[in-house]
């Protein structure tokens, strides 16, 4: 599933090739993908321009010359965005396609059709409406601490609730864990100032490294937990050594922890 360095890294391609294109029409294949009605998406964008974008957890925004009219984009499980000239065939599972005046198209890829494509008119209202928190690159430490403090449960699924911080995925907890050397299963109203603060930092450290690496696993450092996850491409010479801690050498431990497949070091993760 695309989280939240995956959708930055979509954010910053539709940046840099779709703005300022007028809009001629809209391609949509699957009108169930739309959050929007078909007729309203077509009034509402054709003749207009894309102005910018913006981007809170795995929600991508994109700003027209409307201040009223804004696109939401939601990548599901494998969403992605491939902009291609029309004389070119439409990529595969391109299921919404915006087409430009000059000539471009952008394809909104749907793999799996959990995708979804409307027109929003307030990005706070909706933020509001969905419960959905700060982003985890822009929330602050009294924020973030404020909206934890609310929850009596589980470290592990109070950072995969979206009202808590917006953007953890299951791995990026599970790393932001493991930097923070915090159990995943510690109860957050045990949780010392101390943990909660490194947490905050391990949250802002992860999404950092994993978007300047493009979300390309394998170039992660090597003292990073998520090299001994399955779907990993493994930059350990010895193959073995990724089911061990990159930091003490203690073989990593698999548990379900909130419903997740969970990844943790069992000498450096303890609960207190």
């Amino acid at each position: 599933m695309p989280e939240l360095p995956e959708v930055e890294i979509r954010r910053q391609y539709l940046q840099a090739s779709s703005l300022y294109q007028p809009i001629s029409h809209i391609e949509v294949e699957d009108k169930k993908l739309l959050t929007t009605d078909y007729s309203t998406l077509l009034h509402q964008l054709e003749g207009r321009q894309f102005t910018g974008t913006w981007r809170v957890g795995k929600n991508l925004f994109i700003l027209t010359d409307s201040s009223t009219v804004i696109v939401h984009m939601h990548f599901g499980m494998t969403g992605d965005l491939e902009y291609y000239h029309s004389s070119i065939g439409r990529p595969r599972f391109a299921r919404i396609v915006f087409e430009f005046t000059n000539g471009f198209n952008l394809g909104f890829i749907c793999p799996r059709k959990f995708e979804r494509v409307g027109i929003i008119e307030n990005i706070d209202a909706y933020l509001e409406q969905k419960k959905i928190a700060k982003d985890g690159l822009d929330i602050s430490l009294a924020d973030f601490k404020r909206n934890i403090g609310r929850k009596k449960a589980l470290i592990k699924p109070v950072l995969l609730d979206q009202s808590v911080v917006a953007g953890l995925g299951n791995w990026i907890v599970d790393e932001v864990l493991f930097q923070a050397f915090v159990h995943p299963e510690q109860r957050v109203d045990s949780l010392s100032n101390e943990q909660i603060s490194r947490i905050h930092e391990a949250i802002q450290f992860v999404l950092e490294t994993a978007i300047r690496h493009e979300a390309t696993y394998r170039d992660f450092p090597l003292s990073f937990l998520i090299h001994v996850r399955e779907w990993d491409n493994s930059p350990y010479d010895d193959l073995e050594a990724h089911n061990y801690c990159p930091r003490c050498r203690t073989r990593i431990e698999r548990s379900v922890v909130g419903g997740r497949t969970t990844f943790f070091c069992p000498k450096e993760q303890i609960i207190n």
